[in-house]
């Protein structure tokens, strides 16, 4: 039988009470004292009977980003057990994310489960469909950028930094430098279409060199990059999964083929490995799918295909 692996907790609220401790795991689990930066508090109101009844409160707390602020709270050192016993306990307002702690040290915390609505300053890499192209009004991240900003436009902030015919390759390595002097707490990569395409054996074909997808490990490694950058900004990473594409009428684009059969085997590479590493996947397929009219050569949406996508994140209710 494997032993269980230690894991540290950040917590902010109810699970440093002792008596929420011994409900869930049976006793009062070590603890230290520590804080997280950039971040505040909000109240949620909660309607969970069980949880109510473990922590005597009908209203917790969740954290939203928040330049400049910290947060007092502790480390709780978990068993797998105790994990999955917490990860039980917490609503689904919550999901569980790494942060950098004031100390420096990585930890597990309950954040907002919708990553753009907790979010202060937002920086977007990509390809051209993240860059807006067939759409003058800079596409779904364009309407993205200026709803979040109408929200409070004294701090919220978006830096829309894609580059058309971007890879997963180039944005892996390209991301490190651009972070620092825009203080990012999220960090949307929307980027991965190109990967998916077959490259053509052709002299005039500068992306097909680049065009390496060959599956999940290919996934993994750039993601992973990428998620090793976010972390060290303490930004949350938010990975967006491809739009549908119209088959039959993307033909040859730029030395490249795309194909669906493709794009969908890059959609769950993407869609598994965030989930398996606690990343958020915000999944752009459904919005475009079967609607060709939303598609002016098949991959790049219309900017009425912009506008479908930017709705389907669904920001006027956040």
């Amino acid at each position: 039988m494997s032993e269980s692996r230690p894991h540290t907790l950040f917590s902010f609220g109810t699970l440093r009470d002792e008596r929420v401790q011994t409900a869930l795991f049976g006793r009062a689990v070590p603890t230290s004292a520590a804080s997280l930066a950039g971040y505040t508090t909000r109240p949620l109101p909660i309607t969970d009977p069980a949880v109510i009844a473990a922590s005597g409160l009908d209203v917790h707390l969740i954290l939203e980003r928040a330049l400049g602020c910290a947060v007092e709270g502790a480390v709780l050192h978990l068993t797998d057990e105790d994990l999955a016993a917490a990860d039980a306990y917490e609503v689904d307002d919550y999901a569980r994310r790494r942060v950098v702690l004031t100390s420096g040290e990585s930890a597990w915390a309950y954040l907002d489960a919708d990553p753009l609505r907790s979010a202060q300053r937002i920086v977007i890499v990509g390809d051209s469909i993240a860059y807006g192209r067939c759409d003058p009004r800079g596409g779904w991240t364009g309407h993205l950028a200026a709803a979040h900003i109408a929200g409070n436009e004294a701090v919220h902030r978006v830096f829309n930094l894609a580059i058309p015919g971007s890879f997963l390759t180039d944005v892996s390595e390209q991301t490190p430098a651009l972070l620092a002097p825009r203080l990012p707490d999220t960090l949307l990569v929307a980027a991965g279409i190109n990967d998916s395409a077959v490259p053509l054996a052709s002299p005039h074909a500068p992306h097909a060199p680049h065009a390496s997808y060959d599956g999940p490990a290919y996934v993994a490694d750039r993601l992973g990059s990428l998620a090793t950058t976010a972390l060290g900004h303490n930004a949350r990473l938010v990975v967006v999964g491809p739009t549908w594409i119209d088959e039959a009428r993307t033909g040859d684009y730029e030395g490249l083929r795309f194909t669906e059969a493709r794009v969908l085997e890059l959609r769950e590479s993407m869609r598994s490995w965030c989930e398996e590493h606690h990343v958020d996947f915000l999944d752009m397929w459904e919005p475009l799918r079967g609607r060709t009219e939303l598609l002016v050569d098949g991959v790049h949406p219309t900017a009425e295909g912009h506008e479908a996508l930017y709705r389907h994140l669904d920001i006027p209710g956040r």
